[in-house]
């Protein structure tokens, strides 16, 4: 009997990690791989469902914004964001500021299921849900809900009710700008199954004091996460991306990277990932960002990409890129079930923020291939 060989990494999110919560991360980023794959041998090991249960287990930790660990919004409420894409057959689930709902994940997840059953009158089914619309259909597929204030963590309260003081009342005026660690966004996941097909996904609380109603990235089709095969299934990519929602948005980061995979791999060209992640995160994303005033325009991508390899051989590599100060990683394989996990740190740049162009891209590959 052939081995079982299923790959996960996960990321914590990229921004600003502090040196107090980055062993509570990496923990909380472990345990999300071992789960995902404790399934895998006898249960459902479909790449989606790896996906799902790695970035439960991530929306459940208090130390991550997602989930129980959500910032707050303006309101003091918890919403969160979420989505799932199947990349074999591309299709795409996702919910967007969603109160009351343990596991958001859990809910974009079913929403691609549902996409995919025939509708009794022919209308075409949705992709993606937001807000009381959102929750209704979590509580007809039994998915478990729960109070909203239950979804509010100790750490969440303690950075509002701070932040929403200094904004009623400022200090001469100004209520200062709010700290690089209290913007982390998004945590997520990305998976390749036994039968080499890829997934990707993505779960947020979004910004700290973020307006009610407010989606991001997370919930956005193109921005957030991204997963595709070949017809061929010869090549493929999963991606997660984090950072600022709203410029992810506007450059729809995450299928403009799988469009540029693509292109190359169409080419019959060989594969430069670096290249591409470089040039997608520079001249696609900060260049773009900065021309709108944006002096420095966050995120993070953590990719898997499907390459053809010797004798025809998929070969799987994880990447990480991002212009933010780390980011939070950790990946395993039922080849190596103990889960590898990393702050990663971009090294200082030596010029200004504004006129670094290549050194603003920290890219890395991670050993995932074994």
């Amino acid at each position: 009997m052939n081995e079982r060989r299923v790959y996960v990494a996960v990321h914590g999110g990229a921004g600003y990690h502090g040196v107090l919560s980055e062993q509570s991360v990496k923990s909380a980023l472990k345990c999300a791989c071992a789960r995902a794959l404790r399934g895998a041998p006898l249960d459902d090991s479909s790449a989606l469902s790896v996906v799902e249960r790695a970035i439960a287990v991530l929306e459940d930790d208090e130390h991550l914004n997602a989930g129980y660990g959500s910032n707050l919004t303006i309101d003091g409420t918890v919403e969160c964001d979420a989505a799932v894409m199947d990349g074999l057959s591309g299709d795409f689930g996702s919910v967007g500021a969603v109160p009351g709902l343990k596991n958001p994940i859990k809910l974009a997840s079913a929403l691609l299921r549902h996409s995919r059953e025939p509708d009794p009158l022919g209308r075409i089914r949705p992709m993606t849900l937001v807000a009381s619309g959102a929750y209704s259909f979590a509580s007809s597929q039994g998915i478990q809900t729960v109070a909203p204030n239950e979804m509010i963590s100790p750490r969440a309260t303690q950075e509002w009710q701070k932040w929403k003081s200094r904004l009623d009342h400022p200090v001469d005026g100004d209520p200062g700008n709010l700290p690089q660690d209290a913007m982390q966004d998004t945590v997520g996941a990305v998976a390749w199954d036994n039968e080499g097909n890829l997934a990707a996904g993505v779960s947020s609380g979004g910004l700290l004091l973020k307006y009610s109603g407010r989606i991001g990235e997370a919930a956005t089709f193109g921005a957030g996460c991204w997963a595709q095969q070949s017809r061929c299934e010869r090549s493929g990519m999963a991606c997660s991306i984090s950072g600022a929602g709203e410029h992810i948005m506007r450059g729809g980061l995450a299928r403009v990277l799988g469009e540029a995979l693509q292109s190359q791999q169409s080419d019959d060209s060989e594969l430069d990932t670096h290249h591409i992640l470089l040039r997608v995160l520079n001249q696609q994303f900060t260049e773009p960002m900065r021309q709108r005033g944006e002096q420095m325009p966050n995120a993070g991508v953590l990719l898997l990409t499907k390459e053809q390899g010797e004798d025809d051989e998929a070969v799987r590599k994880l990447w990480c890129a991002f212009t933010t100060e780390s980011m939070a990683v950790a990946y395993a394989s039922t080849t190596i079930p103990s889960p590898k996990a990393s702050i990663l740190r971009r090294p200082a740049l030596t010029g200004s923020a504004v006129d670094a162009d290549k050194s603003s891209v920290f890219i890395t590959a991670l050993p995932i291939h074994r």
